[in-house]
This record gives structure tokens, sequence and C-alpha cells, in this order.
């Protein structure tokens, strides 16, 4: 939530280090619809800030407990589309680093973008990942990997 200038230049050198990553595994020929982006807390914040700057067709994206990075008020326009990516994003009503709303502007922005996104909110739950979460990535995997 702190602004973008807070989180450099280390932001930058993450989001890189992913994209890295995620062109190799497409030089190795497992194309983006081959690929799921999943994170938490801290993780879960860079999957999904990583995912809009770069916005394309992905297996999935899972972000247990985490959300697009920037100060309230922030905007996320950088274009392409996630073509029908399946996405689930999991959090707490009551969590002190991520906050509901901030999870709930992330999925908006996504589905903008094109994604198919599922938001759980888990009332009152620690910072954590729960187990009904866990079933959530576990199909949205599979049905992934049904598709290859």
């Amino acid at each position: 939530m702190d602004p973008l200038a807070a989180n450099q230049p280390m932001l930058d050198h993450a989001v890189a280090r992913l994209h890295a990553l995620v062109t190799g595994l497409a030089a190795d020929g497992f194309g983006t619809e081959r690929v799921i982006l999943l994170g938490f807390s801290q993780g879960a914040c860079l999957v999904t800030e990583y995912a809009v700057r770069h916005a394309k067709r992905y297996g999935g994206i899972i972000a247990f407990t985490g959300g697009l990075i920037g100060p309230p008020g922030a905007t996320w326009n950088f274009g392409g589309s996630f073509a029908g990516t399946p996405v689930f994003l999991g959090t707490s009503d009551v969590d002190e680093w991520v906050p509901e709303s901030r999870v709930a502007e992330t999925g908006k922005v996504m589905s903008a973008l094109g994604a198919r996104v599922t938001i759980e909110v888990y009332p009152g739950r620690d910072h954590s990942v729960s187990d009904a979460e866990v079933a959530h990535a576990r199909d949205l995997i599979r049905n992934a990997a049904a598709g290859f």
C-alpha cells in the first residue's frame, strides 16, 4: 500500500526476475498458457503486479492474501489481455497487511483485462493460507493441466 517509489529499486528487480523466469520457460517450450503464477503475501503482491504489467493468457494466477502494489488511489494501465486466464484471489476480511479492498480492486483490474476472477474472503482469518484456499488452487491447477 506504500507509494511505488518506496518499493524501489527492489520492486523493479523482482518484476524483472519474474519476467526472466517466464520468458525462460517460454524459450524452453512452456508458453505462458502453461505457466501458473502463485504467491502468498508479498509473493502474491509480486505475482499480481507482474501479471498486470504483462497481461496475457496464463495457465492461471493464484494470489493468497495479495494484491496490486501502490498507495490508495493508484491506477494500473499497462494494457494487454488475460484472455480468460483463471485467477483465484483469497484473503481475509481483517488482514493487517493486505486490505480486503485492495484484493477486490485487484480483481476488478484483472477482470477488466479479461481474466476470469474468483475472490474468496475468509472472515476473521489470520495472515495465512487456509485449507479452503489450497483446495481452490488445486482445482485451478488441475483444470489448467487438463488443457495440456
